[in-house]
């Protein structure tokens, strides 16, 4: 079970890990490098220390700079502190009211009924970690301009703090998503009572940092593919494409100009990138394919360093036998109904595709049959029959779920679906094996992307955006998508106006209460 410090953090000791000049030696460059997000520069032999007020002259500095803002990307999947199988990634798909878990300590119970607060599992460890990798941002964005050196192009240092404001357009990304308004800060700190500060409206931190950051590594000459795992210019625009799609929607209504810049930044990716579609589902989950294929920007997780994919172990059934593993969490599930939503003869939802009924046990080879159908999409055979140590990458941005978004924007922006818009929604319907749509009006076209995203993108933690941004939730006992105010789940909990936003954790207003009045329903 959780265990509560004593003293609570808050964003402000957060960010002084990072920033504060009186604490030296804060980028220690060797201890980023090996758990920074990017595998191939895990290797590289980084032996000094810088701090905010360090010289730094050298193109390797600058690198190690940049890979810092990497190294909390981890945190979109991280384990709760002092929790059982307690992922971050898990809150995501709690809130759907689509998942189930065998475990009682993840605090699923509270959001199957929708009764969380400001001290419930994961708000706290979500709003640290994005801060952090705000803060390793900051610092890089400050100190790469900075550098002197013959061995630093001008155009590799633009290309550096592309790398380094798209990681912080990222952070917020999520942090606008789920807590609405939060304090806008852009710049390494040295007075902590400077952090001590108001929240800043969701539609400004857009404004002043998301939308700005990304145009800016836009114009920058970053690769359309990185085979290391680094930024890339597909997840610039992918990324420029989510927000503006975002943005268009419910929660800042941006209206047609927004739903036309995502369309135009997601064809890009599509014309221009050079991704194609896996052949087969199980392609996804061969770790030979990481960044490649299909897969635009991913966390980077390896088998011979302590950063494993904790997703393998999360989402094997809990105490299967079926895996090298110690724990067998079945931390997440489909539940019964999201199974049946799926069209029939869809592949996705077919044995060993997304999803499993059965596998080997691991001592006596007999097959183990489960109660539930359980996610296949993390499923690493190596790790789970070897090694207990998965090599799989978590995907953030893959070309299915960009076809998806240039869909649904175009279709917005021009009162209706394209040939290019139907052309990919085809493409994906056809490697599930299901027939191609026709032609459809505006609104019938955009359920069915809706539909799709569901199904192609489903436990990818994209679902619980989706819901929140076109305020809509399908709803699979009728098929129809209901309005997210009202909408019941199959346990029976009701979504209201509250669930549109998460409270901010009761450790941040605690020792900021700046950050009060809490979100609506919330203490």
């Amino acid at each position: 079970m959780r265990k509560e410090s004593k003293k609570d953090e808050g964003v402000l000791n957060q960010y002084k890990r990072i920033n504060m000049k009186n604490f030296k030696n804060i980028l220690v460059i060797a201890g980023v490098l090996l758990v920074c997000s990017c595998k191939k520069f895990l290797n590289e032999d980084q032996k000094s220390a810088y701090g905010t007020d360090s010289q730094l002259s050298s193109e390797r500095a600058a690198r190690a700079l940049a890979n810092g803002a990497y190294q909390n990307l981890t945190g979109l999947v991280a384990g709760q502190n002092g929790s059982y199988g307690g992922n971050t990634w898990n809150l995501m798909e709690f809130m759907t009211g689509k998942a189930n878990s065998d475990l009682g300590q993840t605090g699923f119970v509270n959001y199957q009924t929708l009764n969380y607060n400001s001290t419930s599992f994961y708000f706290d460890t979500w709003w640290q970690q994005m801060y952090l990798g705000v803060g390793a941002a900051n610092l890089a964005i400050q100190k790469i301009p900075t550098i002197t050196a013959a061995d630093l192009s001008a155009t590799e240092k633009t290309n550096l703090l592309a790398e380094a404001r798209t990681l912080r357009a990222l952070y917020y990304f999520y942090l606008v998503r789920m807590f609405g308004a939060v304090p806008e800060i852009t710049a390494p700190q040295t007075d902590l009572n400077a952090l001590k500060v108001t929240r800043t409206p969701a539609k400004q931190i857009y404004d002043d940092i998301i939308i700005p950051d990304l145009l800016f590594a836009e114009q920058s000459t970053l690769p359309y593919k990185d085979p290391t795992g680094k930024v890339n210019m597909a997840t610039v625009k992918a990324l420029l494409a989510d927000v503006y799609l975002t943005y268009a929607g419910a929660a800042i209504n941006g209206g047609p100009s927004a739903y036309a810049e995502s369309a135009k930044r997601s064809l890009d990716v599509l014309t221009k990138g050079g991704y194609t579609l896996f052949p087969n589902y199980t392609d996804m989950i061969n770790p030979a394919n990481k960044n490649s294929g299909e897969f635009i920007f991913q966390v980077q997780f390896a088998a011979s360093i302590p950063a494993t994919n904790p997703l393998t172990s999360l989402t094997i059934p809990n105490y299967s036998g079926i895996s090298k593993y110690a724990d067998e969490y079945g931390s997440v599930y489909p539940t019964p109904q999201f199974i049946a939503s799926y069209p029939a003869g869809d592949k996705r939802v077919q044995e060993k595709q997304f999803f499993f009924t059965s596998y080997p046990s691991i001592t006596t080879h007999d097959t183990v049959y489960f109660k539930n159908h359980y996610i296949y999409k993390w499923f690493d055979v190596n790790a789970v029959t070897t090694t207990a140590k998965s090599d799989l990458n978590y995907t953030i941005y893959r070309l299915a779920d960009v076809m998806l978004m240039y869909a649904e924007a175009s279709n917005e922006a021009e009162g209706g679906p394209n040939a290019a818009a139907i052309g990919y929604v085809n493409q994906i319907r056809a490697r599930a094996n299901l027939a191609p749509i026709g032609a459809l009006g505006k609104d019938a076209f955009e359920q069915e992307v809706w539909s799709e995203r569901y199904w192609e993108l489903c436990f990818e933690n994209k679902m619980w955006f989706d819901m929140v941004r076109t305020r809509k939730v399908r709803n699979d006992v009728t098929g129809i998508f209901d309005n997210f105010v009202g909408h019941k789940t199959v346990f029976g909990a009701t979504f209201t106006e509250k669930q549109l936003l998460f409270p901010l954790p009761k450790q941040e207003t605690d020792v900021n209460p700046k950050l009060l009045p809490n979100n609506p329903g919330f203490n």
